[in-house]
């Protein structure tokens, strides 16, 4: 970031720092050597905080770094890592702004020595040194600015600005620590220190730590006379020792944000927390600079669901929040009709058949093939999103064949938030070796009953991984469902696995008889655990009947279609639709729907059904 786009924030805004990250990291995982180390061994506790504090309405945060340089670093045996354990850190921060929903800036979190008061500081050149080698290993890994916190010795921060600014043009905020009293720990008071650190080429003056809120803003109005923008990020309060822990007073959000408000007045144009603060005392400090500069704020107030722990609200279990599934929740009978994306760029014909489908009140969805047979089309989930667009709800197919697990999540993930997809249909995919493309290989790392487990995550807000993502999908997820297979004890299996992973609803391979429903419902108990539709297919010759249950996989149409078919003759067509009619009859009392295919993709004609 360019200092001179920093300075022009200031002077619009407000802008609204974290809070705590140590006593955050000592909830999450408990005591530890060093909370910069976790960088390495429990990223994803740093992720979280991070994430916590974007969530609460923080538009700056601080990377995981403030120990980080080798003079803290050398007494753990931890020296070699200096460089490690910054670039772990901006890459955590960096990973939680790629998860966020608005811009958010990454402050390199710079600390003190450690070296206590009885210890003199090492020779000039060699603080700058260490201070260069960590500023480095932020830079490289793209801060947008430094924050140097937490300095009781004013001439070791003005010997860090020095070593940044022997290579580094980003923007710095520069924050001492104060007594009680109001001076640092060499006894300087706020105005004599301000008036040094504004002769160096820092944005932003301030103080943080030591003191709660009430107690710093004497601080700040000392600060304010080095004439440059001020920061301040107080502790909850004074803390005490209870056992081997550290305890911060609950100061109450409420009193944040009045401290906010004040500081403001005085000249803050950056506002945080520090030791013992929390994302609420963040989401309080957010909400009182919005109130005051409404036209500066433009995330929406936070919820009491969003305000939830980033770890909690990936527990909850959430209900779908598509039509189609609170259609069947309320127990109406739901229709959708089967497209196949066209082969080539133009979706003009797929939408003017699928308006004269949905414009017939018959049909709730159109569900969307993903290369049914291996054969090269328009990617469903594409087709899908411009159907979405136009106001059509679909239930597009996503197989394992094409996409390994990132592919398929990145695609998941497009589709809910751009293509405004709610409903998808998990299944493997047919193999490469059956369409036209022999000679190319499938992905296939996981299979459908993985690809649930995938949505599933994602519904609950993390990845494959078990990374928390910046919010979560609310997918009603479908699974395939062949109640006449051979082999119908793996199946079920793999059904009852597919159920447990997380499926929603389950779309059956066509039938043409009822009894291989019966089969498969007495097979499992006599009641199905999720809601099922299925799948009706008007036959038009009683040849396309034989080719389709001889070479078809998965589909059987029993001898007495078969039969009733070949008798009909010329009027094979009418026979078939009649019998696909029987079998809508017979879906709109026994399961929760059915899904329509079209003869030789012509969609329109499927409305035949319902005449």
């Amino acid at each position: 970031m360019k200092i001179e786009d920093f300075n022009q924030r200031l002077e619009n805004a407000v802008l609204v720092a974290d809070g705590a990250m140590g006593s955050m990291l000592f909830e999450a995982a408990g005591a530890q050597r060093c909370f910069e180390e976790l960088n390495l061994t429990q990223a994803e506790a740093v992720f979280r905080v991070h994430q916590a504090y974007i969530e609460a309405g923080a538009q700056i945060i601080e990377t995981n770094t403030f120990g980080a340089n080798r003079s803290k670093l050398a007494p753990l045996g931890l020296a070699e890592q200096v460089v490690a354990l910054n670039h772990r850190g901006v890459k955590i921060a960096r990973e939680a702004r790629e998860a966020a929903s608005r811009e958010v800036l990454i402050a390199g979190s710079i600390g003190p020595l450690g070296i206590g008061p009885e210890v003199s500081d090492p020779p000039r050149e060699e603080i700058l040194e260490i201070y260069r080698e960590q500023a480095l290993a932020l830079e490289e890994r793209g801060v947008d600015l430094f924050i140097l916190e937490t300095f009781a010795n004013l001439d070791v921060l003005l010997t860090a600005v020095d070593a940044i600014r022997s290579f580094s043009s980003l923007p710095i905020i520069a924050q001492l620590t104060f007594s009680e009293e109001g001076s640092t720990l060499g006894g300087i008071g706020a105005a004599q220190a301000a008036a040094l650190l504004a002769q160096k080429s820092v944005q932003a003056i301030g103080a943080n730590c030591t003191l709660g809120p009430q107690s710093l803003l004497p601080i700040l109005e000392g600060l304010a006379a080095g004439g440059r923008p001020l920061s301040a990020m107080p502790n909850a309060g004074f803390p005490k020792r209870v056992g081997d822990r550290t305890i911060y007073p609950r100061s109450s959000p409420e009193y944040f944000a009045l401290f906010a408000r004040e500081a403001a007045a005085i000249g803050a144009r950056i506002l945080g927390g520090c030791c013992g603060t929390s994302p609420e005392h963040i989401r309080a400090l957010a909400d009182a600079m919005r109130d005051l500069k409404p036209a500066q704020a433009r995330a929406a107030k936070p919820s009491a669901a969003t305000a939830a722990a980033p770890a909690e609200r990936a527990a909850a279990k959430r209900e779908p929040e598509s039509r189609l599934w609170r259609k069947m929740q309320a127990h109406e009978f739901v229709v959708s009709v089967e497209i196949d994306p066209p082969k080539g760029t133009s979706l003009d014909r797929v939408f003017e058949q699928v308006d004269k489908v949905m414009a017939s009140g018959h049909v709730e969805a159109i569900d969307v093939n993903s290369g049914t047979l291996a054969r090269v089309g328009m990617d469903a989930m594409m087709v899908a999103g411009a159907l979405e667009a136009r106001g059509v709800q679909t239930i597009p197919h996503l197989t394992t064949r094409d996409l390994n697990l990132i592919g398929l999540q990145a695609i998941l993930l497009g589709a809910w938030s751009i293509g405004g997809v709610r409903n998808v249909l998990a299944i493997t995919g047919d193999p490469p070796s059956l369409g036209d493309h022999p000679e190319t290989s499938g992905v296939y790392e996981i299979d459908s009953i993985g690809l649930v487990k995938v949505a599933t995550r994602l519904n609950q807000g993390t990845d494959w991984a078990g990374k928390t993502l910046g919010g979560a999908t609310n997918f009603t997820i479908g699974v395939a469902l062949n109640p006449a297979a051979e082999d119908l004890d793996r199946e079920i299996e793999r059904f009852h696995a597919k159920v447990e992973a997380g499926a929603h609803f389950a779309m059956t391979q066509p039938l043409f008889d009822p009894a291989h429903w019966e089969q498969f419902l007495k097979r499992i108990g006599g009641r199905c655990p999720v809601p099922v539709m299925v799948g009706v297919w008007p036959l038009t010759s009683y040849k396309q009947a034989l080719r389709l249950n001889n070479e078809v996989p998965g589909i059987v149409i029993p001898e007495p279609v078969l039969k009733e078919m070949e008798s009909a003759g010329a009027a094979a067509r009418d026979r078939g639709f009649a019998v696909a009619r029987r079998m809508l009859d017979w879906a709109r009392t026994e399961v929760a729907g059915a899904y329509l295919i079209p003869p030789f993709k012509r969609y329109e004609e499927i409305l035949e059904l319902f005449s």
